[in-house]
């Protein structure tokens, strides 16, 4: 009995010896290995990857991204979008080995060890994975990466979840490492696998682009990456730079210093000679271009990304920026490329830029393009509503593609821009397009005749603007230069040269207050251009007619091309809107000589809003009957979407609706609260400045107490509309909660006349199609002061879509 006892104990003991004693060598035998910055082997039989570690506690950089996306912009899970970027480093305690991501966010650059603990110690980590030793040998460890890369890196279960398209989770049965794209380099390692999310699907858009929406399948990519050496020069940001910023804490400041400390993000670029005027680069910056762009569009994308080569010549480089053709044999998620993508998806979308960096320096690694391949097509139609080129002459101008294909170059150059580290510059329109940074709007010409040229809608070179923020993100300074004051001799010059840089926050909300930052404007004066667009565009809906379309084409998708050009001036509109109530304003500096803050002069903000109020007449709102006649319902096969105006008349087009969609557009911008107060703030610090109780009744007198068509005809029918809708716009700004108290104020003043004037006009004699007017606003009033705490108005029909038209909020 105790001899079978010991003989079962050496067994056991014999057998775990072995079990850990078992070495890499032992362990991978018959494995296939991919030699590399980690090397890894590919177990055939059980579809594994085994990762060998042999560098612990040493940082590398790590990077997500989706090769293979859903196709829809709604969901914004793109072809080739960039994911996680983090700092990971192995650790190892025992037979574990943890994946360890360092915060970087605060730090102590100090030569005090003790100092720079006591920061790591102050703040969490994170441990991102833990993986268990498989075998070991010469100070290396195996472990198994497949769970860690048959994980949902993405999160795309997440993004559906939340978007309402589904309950979804990775289903290991059907996902796999995918090796094509699983590769290792010296100083990258990559692995790619095939993810397929299952569950149940519930939304349009998910269901629209996948063949089986209960099991979407895509493709996730992971990178781990040498880090950059230590010889790359972080870069002071600036605000008046035009430079995204790389910022974190450091605690070893000197307490009358920031703490903060912002660098700007962009690439490693050096001369050859700092000192010449003009030097080749030490490693130019090269742009690969996707091999599945078509042509014409592959080499309009290849010219307009080559306009950046202008703006390093400016900062002393020759032939510093590159765009090549992608390598046949190229990975596109390989971080070594700096890529130019064409993405499809179901339908038109944004395109942008996005960057990988290094979190410590910003230094840029890595930039990423993806340009929506249906941008084209939409300046394509555009084209065809300016132009109406199909009519009896068989030759169709190519003007359209000619426009189409300008906007490409400038999309190009734009969006690698955003990679190269540049915000968007929304007042760069103002001053003769001096940045591609801007979202230009297509410049129209048009003659005393009618006829349109569109031989200048956009730019063909890089703007003047882009060529100062290089200078000042890439200029090579020679050896003793103060980098710190040469720098600001840069930003110096750039104002002196007369150039603004307004982004986004000051651009995008309803209610900003830059007079100049506006996106898909056109021009230096708001107002004026919006005077142009609707003297261009009611010459073009009066000729507007079959010729936009070609032969043999439903007559019905006349909609599709009317919609940009009944909607040409939308964006004028919100720009225009932007001057009352606005506030000019720099990113000044204390003593720079900037002009901080500066009220709108009266006279400039008051044309503004006449030339808004002007929009909203039945001669700016109405389409000509002859146009009406000739859009019948939508045939089998051509059903509305959202690119199509929406209908209260069933299948019939409706004028009225799309006037309707647009009158309220334009009230919402008229009445945004942010702006109704900074009016009132401003007219109270300075008399001359406009009052908003005058501006609400300019705009009640024109739509409602003193409208000049009040007839039974199509225009007056327009009239009444604008005249409920401006109601109930003002009805709904006072019963929104944060709408300020003195703004809620003056409209109701605003209201009690209407509501005054409308008892008037019941009290006398009307004809039934205006009295009908006055008892459906008066039906309102009652609805409202019944039940003010729960009144809400309905949602007006809304213009068919606007953004996104190209470029973007998503660009980084």
């Amino acid at each position: 009995m105790k001899k079978t006892t010991l003989l079962l104990f050496i067994g056991i003991f014999f057998q775990t010896v072995s079990i850990f004693a078992q070495n890499i060598e032992n362990k991978t035998k018959g494995f296939k290995k991919y030699p590399g910055y980690f090397n890894f082997y590919w177990d055939e039989s059980a579809g594994k990857i085994y990762l060998e570690v042999d560098k612990f506690d040493q940082e590398f950089l790590y990077v997500s991204s989706l090769p293979y996306g859903v196709g829809s912009n709604d969901l914004g899970l793109d072809r080739g979008q960039i994911g996680e970027t983090k700092i990971l480093k192995f650790i190892k305690i025992g037979p574990k080995i943890l994946l360890q991501q360092p915060n970087y966010d605060y730090r102590a650059i100090s030569d005090n060890a003790e100092e720079k603990k006591s920061v790591e110690q102050a703040f969490a980590s994170s441990v991102i994975w833990g993986f268990k030793a498989e075998a070991e040998q010469d100070q290396k460890v195996l472990i198994d990466m497949t769970p860690f890369l048959m994980r949902d890196v993405h999160k795309i279960s997440d993004k559906l979840g939340s978007m309402g398209q589904g309950s979804y989770k990775a289903d290991d049965t059907r996902s796999a490492i995918y090796l094509p794209n699983t590769k290792n380099f010296p100083k990258n390692t990559e692995f790619e696998s095939i993810i397929t999310l299952t569950g149940t699907a519930k939304g349009r858009e998910i269901n629209s682009v996948t063949p089986d929406a209960d099991a979407v399948t895509v493709h996730t990519h992971q990178s781990f990456v040498e880090l950059p050496d230590a010889n790359y020069q972080p870069r002071k940001f600036d605000p008046r730079a035009g430079f995204y910023a790389a910022d974190y804490m450091d605690f070893a400041t000197p307490i009358d210093q920031s703490i903060v400390k912002r660098y700007i993000r962009r690439h490693r670029l050096a001369k050859k000679d700092p000192s010449a005027a003009i030097s080749e680069a030490v490693k130019p910056i090269i742009y690969y271009l996707d091999r599945g762009a078509p042509e014409p569009v592959k080499s309009a994308l290849m010219d307009g990304a080559a306009w950046w080569n202008q703006a390093f010549e400016a900062a002393g480089y020759k032939n510093a920026f590159q765009i090549k053709l992608l390598p046949e044999d190229a990975d596109p998620m390989d971080v070594r490329y700096n890529l130019v993508q064409w993405v499809h998806r179901s339908t038109r979308g944004w395109s942008y830029g996005a960057s990988i960096a290094d979190p410590r320096t910003g230094e840029i690694i890595k930039g990423q393009v993806s340009l929506g391949s249906l941008r084209v097509r939409q300046d394509f139609l555009i084209a065809q509503g300016l132009l109406l080129p199909y009519g009896d002459d068989k030759t169709v101008s190519d003007e359209m593609m000619k426009m189409s294909l300008a906007r490409i170059r400038q999309l190009a150059a734009h969006e690698i821009g955003h990679t190269l580290g540049i915000y968007h510059n929304y007042a760069a329109s103002t001053k003769n397009l001096s940045s591609v940074m801007d979202y230009p709007f297509p410049h129209i010409e048009m003659d005393a005749k009618g006829k349109v040229d569109l031989s200048k809608a956009y730019d063909d070179k890089i703007g003047e603007w882009d060529k100062r923020a290089i200078i000042y993100g890439y200029q090579d300074f020679p050896k003793g230069t103060n980098e710190s004051e040469a720098l600001d001799n840069i930003i110096k010059e750039t104002l002196k040269q007369g150039f603004l840089f307004i982004s986004d926050a000051d651009s995008r909300a309803e209610g900003s207050a830059h007079p100049l930052a506006h996106l898909w404007d056109d021009g230096a004066d708001a107002t004026s251009q919006l005077e142009n667009l609707l003297r261009y565009r009611k010459v073009l809906l009066n000729k507007f007619s079959e010729n936009a379309i070609p032969n043999g084409t439903p007559m019905a998708t006349i909609e599709e091309v009317l919609v940009p050009i009944y909607l040409l001036h939308r964006y004028q509109i919100e720009a225009t809107s932007k001057v009352v109530g606005g506030l000019n304003y720099s990113y000044a500096l204390k003593g720079d000589g900037q002009m901080v803050t500066e009220m709108i002069d009266p006279a400039v903000q008051l044309k503004a809003f006449k030339t808004l109020l002007n929009t909203l007449t039945p001669d700016a709102l109405a389409l000509p009957e002859d146009l009406i006649s000739k859009i019948p319902p939508r045939p089998v096969g051509y059903p509305r979407s959202r690119e199509t105006f929406k209908s209260a008349t069933g299948l019939t087009f409706d004028p009225l609706a799309a006037a309707e969609s647009l009158t309220n557009t334009t009230l919402k911008f008229m009445l945004n609260p942010e702006r109704a107060e900074r009016t009132i703030q401003h007219h109270a610090r300075d008399k001359n400045q406009p009052a908003f109780e005058d501006l609400l009744k300019e705009l009640v007198k024109q739509n409602i107490t003193n409208r000049a068509d009040t007839k039974e005809d199509f225009n007056s029918e327009i009239s009444r509309m604008v005249a409920i809708s401006t109601y109930k716009q003002l009805l709904g700004l006072v019963a929104t909660p944060r709408v300020p108290d003195n703004v809620k104020g003056k409209v109701l003043f605003a209201i009690n006349t209407i509501k005054n004037y409308t008892r008037m006009q019941l009290d006398g004699f009307l004809p039934d199609y205006e009295r009908s007017l006055y008892l459906q606003m008066n039906a309102i009033t009652q609805q409202y002061e019944q039940h003010p705490e729960t009144f809400k108005i309905a949602e007006p029909l809304p213009m068919p879509d606007g953004p996104p038209i190209g470029d973007d909020i998503f660009d980084f």
